[in-house]
């Protein structure tokens, strides 16, 4: 169903993909918008290996809701790992491209349990987590992509 990677040398291996998408703090979610054009739009992230899920968090109506509603199919970019070897100029960088099903997390707890995990992700210590959370945490939704295909590549960009 998924197409295979046009240019296999430049694919790297499952382990450092999933590294990758630990370690990006921004990926770029890509839905089907409105009258049928794509929508993509940056959001921070968790990666889950153990549910192989890719979370995020976002309001309940918008654009992006609205979307999901519509159309479950998603893709989910991540770029990073940026590396110089043998030309300073040119730099190589790898990027993670997961394909799957993305639904609102119904359940209020496990999306509040997943809002702290998340979080923990990007705010500097639990103090200030769980004080943005008291903050806006009723109105946080949350979001999962179950993941049904994920590549990763690296390419030297000159």
């Amino acid at each position: 169903m998924f197409r295979p990677m046009r240019r296999k040398s430049k694919e790297i291996d499952p382990q450092a993909t999933r590294e990758l998408l630990h370690s990006a703090r921004i990926g770029v979610l890509a839905v089907q918008g409105d009258e049928g054009y794509p929508y993509a739009i940056p959001v921070n992230y968790l990666y889950e290996e153990e549910t192989r899920r890719i979370l995020f968090h976002g309001a309940g109506a918008g654009h992006k809701a609205d979307a999901l509603r519509a159309c479950s199919k998603v893709c989910f970019t991540v770029v990073g790992s940026e590396t110089v070897k043998a030309e300073p100029w040119a730099p190589f960088v790898q990027s993670a491209v997961v394909f799957g099903q993305c639904h609102m997390v119904e359940d209020r707890e496990e999306a509040l349990r997943l809002v702290r995990k998340m979080a923990m992700k990007y705010y500097p210590d639990e103090a200030t987590a769980d004080g943005e959370i008291a903050a806006s945490g009723a109105a946080v939704r949350m979001f999962a992509i179950e993941i049904e295909h994920l590549s990763g590549k690296e390419i030297q960009e000159r």
